[in-house]
């Protein structure tokens, strides 16, 4: 059966991650933006860390850092991924995830008007800048850093691109069957429609939320000539 991969995140308390774990995340989300509600510091962190079971990826998330504020990060605890989501460039990402010696993810915020070639341009030069490139995460177009919860039209997702993007914004779970059913992304990312508040996880909602994207890999198992919708 194809498994979409899912991540958490916003990690900020020991037993949010544990929830997570237990539900079977594969990767957690831990923020580095301090103007964010689920911002994390270095020290948070590595404390965070510490819980982290072998095989479930740390994601840390940064908006504009510098190199030594990846470096604090990557010195304090296990950080598998870097995730840029703010305004870098590919030649910024490239330099950070290079020095940091870690692999990176793209945030691309999705507009009304973003067309299917920006998207398949822009994960190109991605790859032709970086061999440290893993791949575009879509979230949302608000004004600000971060989807805001905000779904975006998953038509404008090509076909060619859509089983290596990690999908984000908006995500629930009342939509996210529908969504892997109709998007088939490789990845899939929640941080609000898991929560009680901002920062602190519901571990029935995540628990919930793993279930409904593990129904839509049931239904496009069984269904392999399934096309998604526009």
């Amino acid at each position: 059966m194809h498994r979409t991969r899912i991540k958490i995140c916003g990690i900020t308390r020991e037993q949010d991650l544990h929830a997570a774990v237990d539900a079977g995340a594969d990767a957690l989300g831990f923020v580095f933006y301090p103007k964010s509600p689920r911002y994390v510091t270095p020290e948070q962190f590595a404390l965070l860390a510490r819980a982290l079971p072998p095989y479930v990826s740390s994601v840390a998330l940064f908006v504009n850092p510098t190199l030594a504020e990846v470096e604090a990060v990557v010195r304090a605890g296990q950080v598998s991924l870097i995730q840029f989501h703010g305004d870098e460039t590919a030649g910024q990402c490239a330099a950070i995830a290079q020095q940091a010696g870690r692999p990176f993810v793209r945030a691309y915020r999705v507009k009304p008007d973003t067309a299917a070639s920006d998207l398949l341009s822009c994960e190109l030069a991605y790859r032709a800048a970086s061999p440290w490139f893993s791949g575009l995460l879509l979230d949302a177009y608000v004004d600000a850093y971060g989807g805001a919860g905000k779904v975006f039209d998953w038509s404008l997702i090509p076909k060619e691109l859509a089983p290596r993007v990690v999908l984000s914004g908006g995500l629930s779970v009342q939509n996210a069957t529908d969504a892997v059913v109709h998007v088939r992304p490789f990845a899939v990312d929640i941080s609000s429609g898991v929560e009680e508040s901002k920062g602190i996880k519901d571990a029935r909602k995540i628990a919930a939320f793993v279930a409904a994207v593990r129904a839509a890999d049931a239904i496009t198992t069984s269904e392999p000539h399934h096309e998604r919708s526009t």
